[in-house]
């Protein structure tokens, strides 16, 4: 793994989990990582109710769009982690291939989408130990 290493989430209309786990991500680890998120039939706009439950813990993602996945996205990926719905990636020797089994927040409410927000955190928070640990501060 380099030393910033990169994850792309995939989800079909990367409108809810995917969205939810790359602002975790980049919540969590900071600069540590470089993060993307796309989709493979991109929605609209990303999920209100998953908007919703990311304000509510601090997180804002009113302002992210829904991307189209791309075959770059993946190349230029460490780590391509698909959301439990069915997408496929591009596979390429030498990255690491994940599958996030999520419910579907698509149509849901905030308070069946906070259970799934929680869940990603908890996925996203047992990746950055694996791929980007803090380091303890060393003192001269």
């Amino acid at each position: 793994m380099p030393d910033k290493p990169s994850v792309l989430f995939v989800c079909v209309h990367n409108a809810g989990r995917s969205q939810m786990a790359a602002a975790w991500l980049t919540h969590l680890a900071g600069d540590r990582v470089e993060v993307r998120s796309a989709g493979s039939n991109p929605g609209e706009h990303v999920n209100p109710a998953a908007v919703e439950a990311m304000r509510e813990v601090g997180i804002d993602i009113s302002a992210e769009v829904p991307k189209m996945l791309t075959v770059d996205a993946v190349k230029e990926s460490d780590v391509c982690i698909t959301m439990g719905c069915g997408d496929t990636c591009p596979v390429f020797p030498g990255k690491r291939y994940l599958d996030w089994q999520l419910d579907d927040p698509a149509g849901q409410g905030v308070d069946a989408v906070r259970p799934i927000r929680d869940e990603i955190k908890t996925m996203v928070e047992g990746l950055i130990e694996e791929i980007a640990p803090q380091r303890p501060e060393t003192t001269a």
